[in-house]
């Protein structure tokens, strides 16, 4: 065990989240280590890949991915401080930052809603979205998602306790709605992946379609997954009376649940798209280990082949 006042002066007058009085508190502290260093290294080179790489940029969906792996490459360094100090946010709050690092989550989900928009009207009314959904207005709407939640934080922390708590609370209930909408609109998207892109004749656009449904079916389904047990114990909690309350951020289990989906979400986006694991090769891996990129090359050069063998 450190002790306090040594504990204390490395840490800016801000305690550790752990004690390292038991092995527990270790294993805390190593995983909340080891977490905020793989969500930057995961989420970090999909940022990169995506703006160093002009075809990606110019697709309105890497447009989304890129906005949602901004946000959580930030959720990754803002767990150094979250994860291994002694920080409890809300309210009340301790040695927390005003909700600042928490409400990163709350925009990747208007950005999760929006793309499900954005592919439906895709793949269902492509001749209204080629006409209308240009790559200016999906920069727009991925800017609004920081200017809204800006906005909202801003008031929060303006008002005065009990009126933020009770926008928090409407915001819950807002909550609640856009979840039910990103259900609805992830069953619909999977019944159009399986009904409707299967009747089109093959073609690069319809396999560009079937790959961006299926990421972002996949992306809501492990976000609401994951997501969902934080948000039940905080509606018990503000309904009831009731819930769960932990010692920190660290020890927060649903909390800790809900950061993952900034692992799992770029790992899903890396998975689902070729070109983006291409682009990061090329772009990130391929300049740490040239080895990587050399292998991608050669795969990347025989599926070329067999494409045009067919």
């Amino acid at each position: 065990m450190l002790p306090s006042n040594i504990s204390d002066s490395m840490t800016g007058g801000v305690p550790l989240s752990v004690d390292f009085d038991s092995p527990e508190d270790y294993f805390i502290f190593i995983f909340q280590l080891l977490f905020a260093t793989t969500t930057s290294l995961v989420a970090g080179p999909v940022v990169i890949a995506i703006l160093s790489t002009r075809a990606l940029r110019l697709q309105n969906r890497f447009i989304f991915m890129l906005n949602t792996s901004i946000c959580d490459t930030l959720v990754g360094f803002s767990v150094f401080y979250l994860g291994l100090f002694d920080v409890q946010e809300g309210y009340p709050s301790r040695n927390g930052t005003f909700n600042v690092l928490p409400s990163l989550l709350g925009i990747n989900i208007l950005t999760f809603l929006f793309a499900q928009f954005d592919r439906y009207f895709a793949v269902c009314h492509p001749f209204i979205y080629s006409r209308f959904i240009t790559r200016q207005f999906v920069i727009g709407i991925n800017i609004y998602c920081w200017v809204y939640n800006a906005a909202h934080l801003l008031a929060r922390n303006l008002l005065p306790v009990s009126k933020a708590i009770q926008m928090y609370a409407l915001s819950i209930v807002l909550l609640q709605l856009i979840v039910l909408t990103k259900v609805v609109m992830t069953i619909k998207l999977y019944v159009i992946a399986r009904v409707q892109l299967e009747r089109d004749p093959p073609s690069a656009e319809r396999e560009s379609k079937k790959e961006s449904l299926r990421i972002i079916i996949f992306v809501v389904i492990s976000f609401l997954v994951l997501w969902c047990p934080s948000f039940v114990n905080i509606i018990i909690r503000f309904v009831v009376g009731g819930g769960l309350t932990f010692r920190n951020e660290a020890t927060n289990l649903f909390a800790i649940m809900a950061r993952l989906n900034a692992v799992c979400t770029p790992s899903v986006y890396i998975w689902g798209s070729p070109a983006l694991r291409e682009a990061m090769v090329r772009t990130v891996w391929g300049r740490v280990c040239p080895r990587c990129k050399t292998r991608v090359g050669s795969c990347h050069g025989k599926a070329d082949v067999k494409q045009s063998w067919k």
